[in-house]
């Protein structure tokens, strides 16, 4: 608004009242407190984003902490059964040895199995001498029936098939024998008294394991050829006398050493497995019950693996003639 005085022009500004000038400070002053704490709530949301990643880094975080775990517990439980079976190994060389413990483990692992060996013998020898004729035939070829039958379970299906069998029955028996020993307590009242639970234990049941494996193989080969031989004369109708005397005739010792020292080794495993396990049960009958699973299926899949280990060891050092 233009004012007029005698001796010049002046600009006035207009009266504002008290209230919207009270109302103005505080607008000003609100906006200044706002404008002053930006860079604090900046700063503090680039804090909790980076203390706070996203759902797609935290499933990467986690997926990867899952993966070190399982592989840090798989490389633990590798070298504690390595330093247990070394031990039990070494026991059998250092009194006191309990001869008595090994025999009566011995008749449960080699007279209880061995029903279970012999028709699992005549029954794979049986299916095996029906598979190879079928195919023979065509080729004219079915004279060399009892050869490739006897190679077959000499060589691999006997001890192969035996370490099964058996792993599936022994394994299974000393893990939940020795896991419900550990549950009661009967292990630390053994230590308590001075007695080695692998000396007495451990030790009986891996070599009565190895021992009677050998003989079982041995009763499953023969089983084996025998079951073909049925086979070949009641239901193939083949000459018996040729049948047996090819599967004798084309045996060479590379193939019989092939199919006697795998079950030293398997027979080693599955007594080991089944023990080892056993005394790591923990959490009451229920582990019990997992400790039987994982010393079965570890037994079996190392059997297998280890087998083809032996294999191609053996062929190398003694190639088939």
């Amino acid at each position: 608004m233009l004012t007029r005085f005698p001796s010049q022009f002046t600009l006035r500004a207009p009266a504002i009242s008290q209230p919207a000038a009270h109302r103005s400070m505080k607008v000003t002053a609100v906006r200044c407190a706002i404008l002053s704490l930006q860079p604090s709530l900046l700063a503090r949301f680039v804090l909790r984003r980076a203390v706070q990643p996203s759902s797609f880094e935290a499933e990467n975080t986690m997926a990867f902490d899952t993966i070190d775990k399982t592989a840090k517990k798989l490389v633990l439980t590798v070298q504690d059964y390595s330093l247990f079976a070394l031990r039990a190994f070494t026991n059998l060389y250092r009194p006191p040895i309990y001869w008595p413990e090994f025999l009566v483990q011995s008749d449960i692992i080699g007279f209880g199995s061995l029903s279970i060996v012999v028709l699992s013998g005549i029954s794979t020898g049986g299916v095996l001498a029906l598979q190879s004729a079928a195919t023979l035939s065509a080729f004219g070829a079915t004279a060399v029936t009892g050869q490739f039958v006897s190679l077959t379970m000499i060589r691999e299906l006997g001890p192969v098939l035996t370490g099964v069998m058996v792993s599936g029955r022994n394994a299974s028996s000393m893990a939940s024998e020795l896991g419900s020993m550990v549950v009661t307590e009967q292990i630390d009242a053994m230590r308590a008294l001075g007695v080695d639970p692998s000396r007495k234990l451990v030790t009986p049941r891996i070599f009565a394991s190895v021992a009677m494996l050998f003989f079982l193989t041995i009763v499953a080969d023969a089983c084996g050829i025998a079951g073909g031989g049925l086979v070949t004369v009641f239901m193939n109708h083949q000459n018996g006398t040729q049948y047996f005397s090819m599967a004798w005739e084309h045996l060479r010792y590379p193939d019989i050493v092939q199919g006697l020292v795998k079950p030293l080794f398997f027979g080693y495993i599955l007594g080991s497995i089944g023990c080892f396990y056993g005394l790591r049960t923990t959490g009451g009958t229920q582990g019990v019950g997992r400790s039987t699973i994982q010393a079965v299926v570890t037994a079996s899949v190392l059997i297998i693996f280890v087998d083809f280990l032996i294999t191609q060891l053996l062929l190398t050092l003694l190639p088939p003639l």
